[in-house]
């Protein structure tokens, strides 16, 4: 919410971390990510902001849509992981209601 885009050809790409170092540089985020927002006015989602990879840009939209789709794509990763997640055996907890795993809808997983 501070920048006006984002430059994928600035960041290193991946890296093999330690599962530690990797959720304290998580809350870390979240933490900042939630003073911005709370910080953020109705007029900054009018904004535009683009996302490149060095000169390339690759679109502009204000950042309303942006923020939106950011949070569909978190959304979308979130489902993957809870089939995944259930495909081997893993109980997943409640994300938007009951679910097979706790029995719900006629549901066992003793069944």
């Amino acid at each position: 919410m501070r920048e006006t885009q984002l430059d994928l050809a600035k960041y290193p790409g991946y890296s093999y971390e330690k599962t530690e170092d990797l959720l304290k540089s998580f809350d870390r985020h979240v933490a900042e990510a939630r003073k911005a927002i709370a910080s953020t006015k109705d007029s900054d989602f009018t904004v535009p902001w683009s996302l490149r990879h060095g000169e390339r840009v690759i679109f502009t939209l204000p950042r309303g849509p942006v923020v939106r789709q950011h949070i569909n794509h978190l959304v979308h990763h979130r489902g993957q992981l809870t089939v995944y997640l259930r495909l081997v055996d893993v109980p997943v907890p409640s994300i938007y209601g009951p679910t097979p795993t706790k029995g719900c809808l006629g549901f066992s997983r003793d069944a």
